[in-house]
């Protein structure tokens, strides 16, 4: 009997969708692309309008082979990469390498593994989208042209190696100047004072706020005892207590860049993991006897939509297992920003009924808590809006008027199932009051506390804020964020320390000549835009080539007119103190992946290098020698002895200056939104104490 012939991009997915269809259909994996720009060359004919040069990609010519013999034997075939501009252009570069008609109805389209989407898709085959392919094209010439040129102009003024591209000079470019943001900011002074308060019904603190009718702000000490004199000998009396209902409505489900950032908050995953787990739990994972299905819907996108069959499955779980009260009067609606992809829905899971619980056994580690991320954030999306009873009290004392302000859950709602993690800068202090507090009551003061205080810089970017100050800024797309971010990292120009995202010396060099010589390709305005016109090429409202002949004339204009002007770029080496041991030369400090490394300058000769060990500051608990900063092969900091390996002391966490005044044992340091404390690593005796100024 003829088949029909399927062609996912992956083995898994290919396994999973078998499954659902019968003997009549074949299913084979391209494997992602098969054809693309050869990388010997920039395969782009600028002097024939821009026209690509596509090859088969080196060691994929079996592989052309097998499905070419597989879509001979077939009398129908059905291409069914991923529902986005690159997943299309996998496709027709299929039609052209397996020689189909591409004005055929041969292009399926689906956003998650299940039996009824499969069927679905099958039943309704479509035209390859044309404009989705050219927008993928604009975007493939773009990057290369950029790639191809700019880069060999860093090898000849910098130093060989160096790369830049459309989005990653930019990502990098946000970088810097977060830096510089941070390198200029002068701290301001100010001070707040708190009231500690007893009542009738007990004690709580309210925080000062105003004198008379003006908001107050104190900068000095001189500023502060003057409020404390003034303020000495008065009667302080409650003026006012009021009481508000307010609602709080539960977040969207998860877009690409929103699955990112919370799963960077609250599961400490790297954007570049997030997505590899997210991609296995979309293709498929094997649940026992039921065999390989999809977990979630498509993971790259950037709309929140949600289908009426997904919304009634919801809505049937929320009342059977929480009550018809924590389900709103109508099915949420979200509205998408910007030209989100309306066609896609937001990443949720494809059935609700697949609790985290009832798959546990078949998932990972990793992959069952992203899956219990995806899973809470759709289901909470659904249900109603948690109800707080929120309570204010200002305290009048002479001039001066104190504020305090709390929060008692009513209803739940949705924070039953789940609540937004939150950003390490984010202030989200409110304190506790004590109950019946009256108007017009008077209150004993048992202490004023005043506290200096200094204005801090902009935070460093994490990667999960980078991801979102990307989305904001329009540069990029869902696919594109996390290799993005992987790429400025691994090309030596960004270093993460903690979480954080910091410049290295040629990040911050290759910028400023980027930003001196050629200011569009890292101008955030002229990069967002660029997308726009690649969202009105995927929409028909635009040629693809025209985009590029605006594009390419004043770049390679640029690029001529900094080759004459721009001499070359010394960067140094800063030499060491250590001795190589193979030739006795200086070795010399350079960056790598993973941040500083000591090496040779005799390369090629000598090829010697190690590890630069940077001091802390803290002794070993274990020998007394110095402690050092190691990495681990995935580049995660730790803390080791520096005679390692006669001594094998290792520790996640910087150890404190002295041992537990408890029980003898280790003490960390451990950092959080209250500042820096240091806590026994004994769990028998987990004593710790608040650490008054910062440790190194």
């Amino acid at each position: 009997m003829a088949k029909t012939l399927v062609i996912v991009e992956s083995p898994a997915k290919a396994k999973s969708i078998s499954k659902f269809l019968s003997n009549n259909y074949t299913v084979k994996a391209s494997m992602g692309h098969l054809r693309d720009l050869p990388k010997s060359q920039m395969g782009v004919d600028v002097d024939n309008d821009f026209e690509p040069k596509y090859i088969a990609i080196r060691g994929r010519g079996d592989l052309i082979k097998e499905l070419r013999a597989a879509a001979k034997t077939a009398n129908k075939i059905l291409l069914a990469s991923d529902p986005d501009r690159e997943g299309e252009a996998i496709a027709w570069h299929l039609g052209h390498l397996l020689g189909l008609d591409l004005a055929e109805k041969c292009r399926i389209e689906f956003h998650e593994i299940t039996k009824p989407a499969i069927t679905a898709a099958i039943k309704h085959p479509r035209q390859i989208d044309s404009s989705k392919v050219d927008a993928q094209q604009a975007r493939r010439v773009l990057d290369r042209l950029v790639g191809y040129q700019l880069s060999p102009f860093l090898w000849r003024k910098v130093k060989k190696g160096l790369s830049a591209g459309r989005v990653q000079s930019v990502a990098v470019r946000l970088i810097c100047d977060r830096e510089e943001e941070i390198r200029e900011f002068i701290p301001e002074e100010y001070w707040t004072l708190t009231a500690s308060l007893k009542s009738e019904g007990g004690v709580f603190s309210a925080k000062l706020a105003r004198k008379g009718e003006h908001r107050i702000a104190i900068a000095s000490e001189e500023e502060m005892q003057k409020v404390l004199q003034e303020l000495a000998g008065q009667t302080y009396r409650v003026k006012d207590v009021r009481t508000k209902e307010k609602k709080k409505q539960p977040s969207p489900p998860f877009t690409t860049s929103s699955l990112q950032q919370e799963a960077h908050r609250k599961l400490n995953m790297s954007p570049k993991r997030t997505m590899m787990l997210a991609q296995q739990l979309y293709e498929g994972i094997e649940l026992g006897k039921a065999g390989g299905i999809g977990l979630i819907t498509y993971m790259r996108t950037d709309s929140v939509r949600i289908s009426e069959t997904a919304q009634e499955e919801a809505k049937e779980f929320i009342a059977e297992h929480y009550g018809a009260d924590y389900y709103p009067p109508e099915p949420r609606q979200f509205k998408s920003k910007g030209r989100a992809q309306e066609a896609h829905e937001a990443i949720r899971p494809t059935s609700i009924l697949r609790t985290p619980d009832s798959v546990k056994e078949f998932l990972s580690r990793d992959q069952l808590r992203l899956y219990r991320l995806v899973w809470e954030r759709f289901l909470a999306s659904q249900m109603s809006a948690a109800v707080l009873d929120t309570l204010t009290v200002e305290v009048e004392a002479g001039e001066y008027l104190f504020r305090a302000n709390a929060s008692t859950v009513r209803f739940p709602g949705y924070l039953a199932v789940y609540e937004d993690g939150q950003d390490e800068n984010d202030d989200q202090e409110e304190g506790t009051l004590a109950a019946n507090i009256q108007p017009d009551e008077s209150l004993n003061v048992l202490q004023l506390q005043e506290k200096q205080h200094f204005t801090e810089p902009p935070p460093k970017y994490t990667e999960a804020s980078l991801v979102r100050k990307m989305e904001e800024e329009g540069i990029g797309r869902p696919s594109t964020y996390a290799p993005t971010i992987e790429t400025i990292q691994s090309r030596g120009y960004v270093a993460k320390e903690g979480k954080q995202l910091s410049p290295t010396e040629l990040g911050e060099i290759v910028v400023s000549i980027l930003k001196e010589y050629f200011p569009e390709i890292v101008d955030l305005e002229f990069t967002a835009n660029m997308e726009k016109r690649l969202d009105d090429i995927e929409e028909g409202a635009l040629p693809w080539k025209a985009v590029i002949r605006d594009f390419y004339g004043p770049f390679a204009e640029s690029i001529e007119e900094a080759d004459q002007v721009m001499g070359k770029v010394q960067i140094e080496d800063k030499v060491s103190e250590e001795i190589c041991e193979n030739c006795g030369r200086n070795m010399v400090i350079k960056m790598g992946r993973y941040g500083k490394f000591l090496a040779c300058p005799g390369f090629p000769e000598c090829r010697n290098t190690k590890p630069l060990l940077e001091e802390v500051g803290r002794p070993c608990p274990d020998c007394g020698n110095p402690l050092v900063i190691r990495r681990s092969k995935k580049g995660r900091k730790f803390y080791g002895c520096s005679t390692y390996p006669e001594c094998e002391f290792v520790s996640w966490e910087l150890p404190a200056p002295e041992p537990c005044p408890k029980c003898g044992g280790l003490m960390v340091v451990k950092t959080s939104k209250q500042g820096q404390k240091y806590v026994c690593t004994n769990s028998e005796c987990r004593f710790d104490k608040q650490v008054e100024e910062q440790a190194e």
